[in-house]
């Protein structure tokens, strides 16, 4: 075993993480959901999704026979949606083409959907103790840092460095300290800003704080120039009841609720919109404020422009829009955004 593997090892079993929800278990589904959930989220904002989705879901048939809007409901504001997506086909496909049966194969498991090398290799060593390497942005930096690695990350060339580095430190023996430590080491000690060096059971054999590096590595990523979109989503409203529409499986919030959208580069009549569009006639109300965010490579600013309707006559041909009311609204499957305009038009409700 290398010493880096040996102090990992012994420091995750003291100082490690050892209570949160999905661990202690060497269940494949269990193990398997929350590396999805953690996958680009902070633990803090998991545990409370993890534990509803896992009552709503306790096993690989009940997420397969759930319908993808109830899954995205028990997904809405954890973001990244095409990871729930992906998770309820791989169940379905875990049913169908596996006997219900998390697949214990390696390479296997690597070819069910949202599941890539290192999320494989996490779920093999804490559901089987197979001796695999994980690869994700902590363990990224503890590497960089520690080996004095430049260059961004992400980066084919540096990559592969990392993967053949990751790999020559495995251990063949305590793959679930191993792996959960270099989590852990990365969650809490080494951290993007103000590491905690002087707990760090590395810090002897550290090259980025022998050469004064840590607040430079890893290479942060070459910058561009996020690009800035905007539109305008039609709150149609009758008393405490909203029209939502159902997004398109692709692209962002697929599968989800939201309010139409226009966009509003140029100006629209909204009620020969709603007219049009929807059959209902409307009046334009004042417009709440505005709200942005932000995407991977994109920053949303929106408009929400509430229009009030006289009636429900929707045309047949938008069969996707339902109305709800605002309490049942927010409970269905729908953005960050679209909740927080509701919240704002509950509390004028409330008024």
């Amino acid at each position: 075993m290398t010493d880096f593997a040996n102090r990992l090892i012994s420091w995750q079993k003291i100082h490690g993480r050892h209570d949160l929800p999905w661990q202690n278990t060497t269940d494949p589904y269990a193990i398997w959901v929350s590396e999805i959930m953690l996958q680009q989220t902070q633990v803090a904002a998991v545990i409370g999704y993890y534990s509803k989705f896992m009552t709503s879901f306790p096993t690989i048939a009940d997420l397969a026979n759930a319908t993808q809007d109830e899954v995205l409901q028990h997904w809405s504001g954890l973001g990244y949606y095409s990871r729930a997506r992906n998770l309820h086909h791989a169940a379905q496909t875990i049913m169908d083409e596996h006997g219900g049966q998390f697949p214990q194969d390696f390479d296997t498991i690597q070819t069910l959907s949202g599941i890539g090398r290192s999320t494989a290799a996490a779920i093999a060593s804490f559901a089987f103790h197979q001796v695999q390497t994980i690869l994700d942005g902590n363990v990224k930096r503890v590497l960089a840092r520690h080996f004095a690695i430049s260059g961004w990350t992400s980066s084919p060339k540096v990559e592969k460095a990392l993967w053949q580095l990751a790999e020559s430190l495995l251990p063949q023996s305590d793959m679930v300290a191993y792996t959960q430590g270099l989590m852990d080491l990365g969650a809490t000690i080494c951290t993007r800003s103000k590491p905690k060096c002087t707990a760090c059971p590395l810090v002897s054999s550290c090259l980025a704080q022998q050469q004064q590096l840590t607040a430079i590595l890893p290479t942060p990523k070459p910058k561009k120039s996020i690009p800035e979109k905007n539109t305008t989503m039609l709150i149609l409203r009758q008393g405490d009841e909203v029209m939502l529409v159902k997004r398109p499986a692709s692209g962002i919030w697929g599968g989800l609720w939201s309010f139409p959208e226009w966009d509003d580069s140029v100006h629209q009549d909204y009620t020969a919109i709603a007219r049009n569009q929807f059959g209902v006639s409307t009046t334009v109300d004042a417009p709440l404020a505005s709200i942005s965010h932000v995407f991977t490579h994109f920053k949303l600013h929106i408009k929400p422009q509430p229009l009030s309707v006289n009636q429900h006559a929707l045309q047949a041909r938008e069969a996707n829009a339902i109305w709800l009311t605002i309490e049942d609204a927010l409970g269905a499957a729908i953005p960050t955004p679209v909740r927080n305009i509701l919240l704002e038009l509950s509390s004028t409700v409330a008024a």
